[in-house]
């Protein structure tokens, strides 16, 4: 039998296979993410609960831990705003699909805290009753390199941060018969009569 020869290059992981949040508010957070995501519960217990949206046997996991702790912590939710992990980010395959989804949330009374087209990618945020921030993107492009291409552009270097939108906009552009394409540039989402948040000025208190 051959032994594979040691690798001296890096071996990354094939997958992002789940992430595990310790929450005070496992019923709410069960809800939220079956609001959103469509996820189902695959098992739950006193201490934990699992789900999944997909084929993966679970993408979530909720250590459940006792609701004192919010009183201990009040600011806890506050946390990444200053350090630690700023937001995981979730990849739809087109532009519509991100648009209806999220006229769906709004309807159910969840809304984006930050909408923005940041150049690579049109991004919604949201965040889950811990805080936890979740982006919703669709490339802004239509392969790797012509991504990378603009990251090395001037007009990134400029502004990489990008500019507000109003994706309520977008769709009402993509309704009226607009093609997705010419909706993907940094103003497309701007309502005419309205100033967006560009750059640097994007990022408020309730963005960052």
């Amino acid at each position: 039998m051959n032994t594979p020869a040691p690798s001296t290059a890096a071996l990354a992981p094939d997958i992002l296979a789940h992430y595990v949040v310790k929450t005070p508010r496992a019923a709410e957070m069960i809800d939220w993410y079956g609001t959103v995501f469509g996820a189902r519960v695959v098992h739950e217990d006193s201490r934990i609960a699992f789900l999944t949206w997909d084929d993966e046997s679970h993408r979530l996991a909720l250590v459940k831990i006792p609701g004192l702790v919010r009183r201990l912590f009040p600011l806890a939710r506050f946390r990444r705003k200053i350090l630690g992990v700023d937001h995981l980010a979730f990849t739809y395959s087109s532009l519509e699909r991100l648009l209806l989804n999220h006229e769906r949330l709004t309807a159910r009374g969840i809304d984006p805290v930050w909408s923005i087209n940041h150049g690579p990618t049109t991004s919604l945020y949201y965040e889950d009753p811990d805080g936890t921030r979740l982006e919703f993107q669709v490339e802004n492009f239509a392969t790797p390199a012509e991504t990378a291409a603009f990251f090395d552009s001037d007009e990134f270097a400029e502004n990489p941060i990008g500019a507000t939108i109003d994706p309520t906009y977008l769709l009402e552009r993509m309704r009226a018969g607009e093609p997705p394409e010419s909706l993907t540039a940094r103003n497309a989402g701007v309502r005419p009569g309205t100033r967006p948040r560009v750059n640097k000025r994007a990022i408020t208190f309730r963005t960052l």
